[in-house]
């Protein structure tokens, strides 16, 4: 019964996992590389290179020459809004709605980036969705409806919590494969990989995968909520009070309390910074000023947000100010599970132990094909399905890393003037991927996965290169000006470079695989894993 009890949960761990391990590679890769997504859009923006450190206590001078500007170029827009400067993002963002036109659900966006001491337009500023697209990437898929991509997440996610525990409990020695790595012994080496890169981050794989269920659990399941909720809209009005649209009364505000409301916001927020500032209706009596809170360092994932007459300056509600146990359990996770209270040596960690959940799936899906492959006797050749699953591996495991260099390189080198430049720098991401994937569909041999190694090396190491050569900048100004954020940018290509050029000297090697194993010492093996 105990054989068969492990034998049942080897076969769960092994399908559960391989059924979804190019998709959750997709996710963890975008993943991992989203928790930098600041770091990225300030790379993909030169024009906000030169920026100096911004000073929180200057808030209060910005906030009311935003205002000012904005009284200037758009008087009678649906709202204003403000994204203050922060640690990670150097620039000052405004935004204002036009009111739509009749038959139009919302009106047209326009947006400027400016220097927030001086106001000035920032530059050259190029269109990009930098850090943003591997953000939405991990949940949206792109290219697909959201409500579609975020059940198929659900579920690849729920496949990844049962792989997770399944595999906890076919590891007798879970311990000591945090250890153990026995390099050049053929399929045993890859089951070490595999073992060691889930164990030694294994808390970070089972909270990142339990806590983004929590993300989408209202999609999930939301039966909990219809029984306390009309509907959804009801459940979204309660926890979104400020979303909440306040019909105008078509008289003109002669002037916004705004001194009145901050001053109340810095008496009442523990001088908490800004970080966002939103006015709806500003040249209408109804109008609102919502200021909310940057919450830094606070486990919390909705900031604390207060609600403003724009025309007396009386505060009008409050959210997430004070929070139930039940608001912080789930902001919490939510806050766990992105990152945003991570501190530089955190997100760091965060980062690594995301890498070893990538190295966990592209692991686990070669040692099944290797596996498959041992089993072949004398010139069988091999069947549909292991062909799939060899060249689904070559193109999603060596592909995303080239496809998200090319990213990079798209953003130095289109032309700034190219309509819709953000979207074509995604189009470059997924051709690259694309073309990787139809090569591996032709060959997946050990020779495809070299040249694919040499071909991640030299994109890789050549791009604090291209960088150099296209901006105003290089990893020698960046370290003599104390650039950290863009040095460690240029930095971080050549460690990957140098890590596909072992990967490629590895794979020239001609070394000789280890006989298989036999069924019956096979079998013994894959219980006692």
């Amino acid at each position: 019964m105990r054989e068969s009890f492990f034998r049942s949960m080897t076969w769960l761990h092994t399908w559960v996992g391989l059924l979804v391990c190019w998709l959750l590679f997709l996710i963890f890769f975008a993943g991992t590389a989203s928790f930098f997504r600041h770091e990225i859009s300030l790379w993909a923006q030169p024009a906000t290179h030169h920026l100096p450190h911004y000073d929180s206590a200057q808030q209060n001078e910005t906030v009311k020459k935003s205002i000012e500007r904005f009284q200037d170029i758009a008087p009678n827009a649906e709202s204003w809004r403000i994204e203050m400067p922060t640690e990670r993002r150097p620039s000052l963002l405004l935004m204002y709605s036009e009111k739509p036109a009749e038959g139009e659900r919302r009106g047209k966006r326009h947006s400027e980036y400016l220097d927030p001491v001086t106001l000035e337009a920032l530059p050259e500023f190029r269109e990009t969705k930098g850090g943003n697209f591997f953000y939405r990437l991990h949940f949206d898929l792109h290219y697909m409806n959201a409500i579609t991509a975020r059940w198929i997440v659900c579920f690849a996610t729920l496949f990844m919590l049962i792989a997770l525990i399944s595999g906890v409990v076919i590891h007798k020695r879970i311990f000591k494969d945090l250890f153990q790595f026995r390099n050049g012994k053929g399929l045993r080496s890859w089951l070490d990989a595999h073992n060691l890169s889930s164990v030694v981050a294994l808390p970070f794989h089972i909270m990142i995968t339990y806590t983004g269920l929590v993300t989408l659990i209202f999609m999930l399941l939301p039966q909990p909520a219809e029984q306390r909720f009309e509907d959804t809209k009801t459940l979204r009005a309660e926890r979104y009070p400020f979303l909440a649209a306040i019909p105008e009364t078509g008289q003109p505000l002669k002037e916004l309390a705004l001194n009145t409301a901050l001053d109340h916001y810095f008496t009442n927020s523990g001088d908490a910074p800004l970080r966002r500032i939103v006015i709806s209706s500003p040249g209408d009596t109804s109008a609102t000023i919502k200021l909310y809170a940057n919450a830094q360092r606070a486990v919390q994932d909705d900031p604390p947000s207060w609600m403003y007459s724009a025309g007396s300056g009386e505060l009008l509600k409050t959210h997430n100010v004070t929070l139930s146990g039940a608001e912080n359990l789930y902001g919490g996770m939510i806050a766990l599970h992105t990152g945003r209270l991570a501190e530089p040596l955190l997100r760091w960690l965060y980062f690594v132990a995301g890498l070893a959940g990538c190295a966990m799936i592209a692991t686990g899906a070669v040692m099944w094909a290797k596996r498959l492959r041992q089993k072949l006797k004398g010139d069988d050749k091999p069947g549909v399905g292991l062909r799939l699953v060899e060249s689904l591996n070559l193109g999603t495991i060596m592909g995303l890393p080239a496809a998200t260099a090319m990213f990079f390189y798209a953003n130095r080198l289109l032309p700034m003037e190219l309509a819709g430049r953000a979207d074509k720098e995604v189009l470059v991401f997924f051709v690259t991927w694309g073309v990787f994937t139809l090569a591996a569909l032709f060959k997946s041999d050990r020779l495809a996965w070299l040249l694919s190694a040499k071909v991640n090396a030299i994109v890789w190491g050549l791009l604090p290169v291209v960088n150099m050569l296209t901006i105003d900048g290089s990893i020698v100004s960046y370290f003599i000006n104390g650039q950290w954020v863009l040095f460690g940018f240029d930095v971080m290509p050549i460690g990957i470079a140098f890590g596909f050029l072992v990967q490629a000297k590895k794979l020239g090697s001609t070394k000789a695989a280890p006989a298989p194993a036999t069924p019956r010492r096979q079998a013994k093996h894959e219980v006692n894993a």
